[in-house]
């Protein structure tokens, strides 16, 4: 390896071989430590980690140097409570590994106060003022289940900002009292129609042929099962799930015998729910599409005779209106091209076949009179 170092004249710092050379600290450290050397006296006041920022050195990279420095003896922290009551660090940088107790004497040395307050504690904002005592002795808590009062905010303001006042709204018009319906019967649950507060599910004004249909099996059930009678709106209720199986291919006597079939062993206790969950729970699986069928292949054509000039008559399967095979007609077009280039070569997945018919179709074109 060839070297050439020309040692600067100013604005250089020296570093010991033992710190180049130290395989034990990683290149961050050396270049901490040699950065935090060369610095003047005016900038010793600074913290480390702020001198390290300045080297774009951040997060985990500063922290694993300041490590290896602190492990090797080049940096040391001393951490203590002030007067005050603040917690200060004070650090001690050196470019030669000491040891605790020497980093101790030559703290003592840099700082004849270590034994009272430290630079850090010296440097920092001034400890928080003392405040006066609260007036009067200690009391105990008082004892006992007392549970406070709520507080009422509207009620303890002593003026409460004034709210506009609502417009008057018209009074609306008396609505007829509706006619009195029967009772439901004892043992029957009320459908959702009966019951308050609940809006049945109902079809369209304009059903659909399909509402049509079911609404009218659903009305014939009481016909073979005297306990499955409905009402009109139970079965026009009822209607929109009876739609989906025949919207899935059922037929209406497929969809009475499911709902008449396997009765149960104790009887219907309400027909709106007994057909409801059957409707509901039972429905058929929508059967998937039928895929169009495919288009017959189309129709083979008869074999014909070739018109081009070759040697020797030969038949193929036209595809369309063609008269030639597709070797000819390829040979015709490639023969264009050797007249207009006057060339003779040709590609090599030609066949002899379509060789032959170029170059006669070619010598054809190059004897007719221009």
């Amino acid at each position: 390896m060839l070297r050439h170092v020309i040692a600067p004249s100013s604005g250089w710092t020296k570093a010991s071989h033992a710190v180049v050379r130290d395989r034990r600290m990683n290149s961050d450290a050396k270049i901490l430590l040699l950065y935090v050397q060369g610095l003047p006296e005016s900038a010793t006041g600074r913290p480390l980690g702020e001198l390290a920022r300045k080297l774009e050195m951040k997060g985990r990279a500063y922290q694993q140097a300041k490590k290896q420095l602190i492990e090797h003896g080049y940096v040391h922290e001393w951490r203590g409570q002030g007067d005050g009551g603040r917690w200060v660090t004070e650090q001690l940088f050196t470019n030669t590994p000491l040891t605790r107790d020497e980093a101790r004497a030559v703290r003592a040395r840099l700082s004849p106060e270590a034994a009272g307050p430290t630079r850090a504690e010296r440097l920092s904002a001034p400890p928080p003022s003392a405040q006066s005592p609260t007036v009067g002795e200690p009391t105990p808590p008082s004892a006992g289940g007392y549970v406070p009062e709520e507080e009422h905010v509207d009620e303890n303001t002593p003026h409460p900002p004034s709210e506009a006042e609502p417009e008057p709204k018209p009074d609306p018009e008396p609505e007829p009292d509706p006619k009195p319906g029967p009772e439901p019967e004892t043992g029957h649950r009320p459908t959702p129609a009966q019951e308050p507060g609940t809006e049945a599910t109902l079809p369209p004004r304009h059903p659909s042929p399909q509402l049509t249909r079911a609404e009218r099996v659903l009305l014939s059930l009481r016909h073979t099962r005297r306990e499955l009678l409905l009402g009109a709106g139970e079965a026009r209720a009822l209607a929109v799930e009876a739609a989906k199986w025949l919207e899935r291919g059922l037929t209406e006597s497929e969809l009475r015998h499911a709902l008449l079939a396997e009765p149960p062993k104790g009887g219907v206790h309400s027909a709106y729910g007994f057909l409801g969950h059957r409707l509901t729970h039972k429905c058929p699986v929508a059967t998937a599409p039928v895929a169009p069928p495919e288009p017959p292949p189309p129709p083979v054509r008869a074999l014909i005779t070739c018109t081009s000039e070759a040697e020797e008559d030969h038949v193929f399967r036209p595809l369309g209106d063609e008269t030639e095979c597709a070797d000819c007609r390829r040979a015709t077009a490639y023969a264009s091209w050797m007249v207009d280039t006057d060339t003779y070569d040709f590609p090599p997945d030609m066949t002899w076949r379509q060789r032959f018919v170029a170059v006669a179709k070619a010598d054809a074109l190059r004897g007719k009179p221009a």
